[in-house]
């Protein structure tokens, strides 16, 4: 069944908390088979609007897989996908055309004919606005991936999808891109399901921690840390340590003597 579109999802300012917010995504018995094998098998998820959700799982088990059908860029599925209408999505490589200036990439794909001062208000938001009219090759690779939000931003979307975006980036530029995107979030207050290896990065972003295996959501955890977090946060090693017990990572006892 093709992946189905929900009315616009009006979403808080804020944060969600109550249970009576309605529901970004609705997920029911998704299946995404290859050459026969299920990559994806009878996978159930809700997303609640104005939630910021990571995604954890070890390479293979089906994240971006996921992320690609509620992107609406993998429709050969069988089950139920609902989604809002609104939504975009960045991934790790910002994917900028080079022959087009920062602005006129951050327009891509838009419908109508918007003018440049859309663009530069989203680019503006991420702090790029200096570089609009800079070519794609100039930019950093903080830069470039700051100008892939921006184009994402600019749908205004309901669903916010992030595909491992901050893979590349150093470590310096990695934090500085974490905390955009947290202030992103809570200005804006769309979902947003992120996508990333990180448990530590997913612990200080988000309300919530799925952890994908074999194919399917095996573990939900509630991330209930004050913001803002800080790795030696009280609670934070505590449920680094079940995530990584989670994802199959246990760490050595240690002798005695």
């Amino acid at each position: 069944m093709a992946t189905d579109l929900h009315r616009p999802v009006t979403t808080p300012a804020a944060p969600a908390t109550s249970d009576a917010v309605p529901d970004a995504v609705r997920v029911e018995g998704l299946t995404r088979a290859f050459d026969g094998r299920p990559v994806i098998d009878g996978l159930d998820l809700t997303l609640r609007a104005g939630e910021f959700t990571a995604l954890l799982g070890r390479s293979g088990c089906g994240k971006s897989t996921l992320l690609r059908v509620l992107a609406g860029l993998d429709r050969e599925i069988e089950g139920t996908v609902l989604v809002p209408r609104r939504r975009a999505v960045a991934f790790q490589a910002p994917r900028l055309m080079p022959w087009k200036r920062v602005w006129r990439n951050v327009l891509l794909g838009l419908p109508g004919k918007p003018q440049r001062d859309v663009a530069e208000a989203a680019l503006e938001e991420v702090g790029l606005g200096h570089r609009s009219g800079a070519w794609p090759k100039t930019l950093s690779g903080g830069e470039a991936q700051r100008a892939s939000l921006a184009r994402a931003l600019v749908r205004e979307p309901d669903l916010l999808l992030l595909d491992e975006p901050f893979g590349a980036l150093d470590a310096l530029t990695r934090i500085k891109a974490q905390q955009l995107v947290a202030e992103l979030w809570q200005r804006r207050g769309c979902a947003v399901l992120l996508v990333t290896h990180d448990v530590d990065e997913a612990l200080l972003l988000a309300d919530r921690v799925l952890v994908m295996r074999d194919g399917a959501i095996a573990h939900d955890a509630p991330v209930e840390l004050d913001r803002p977090r800080e790795v030696g946060s009280p609670g934070f090693a505590a449920l680094r340590s079940r995530l990584l017990g989670e994802l199959g990572v246990r760490r050595p006892a240690l002798s005695a003597g």
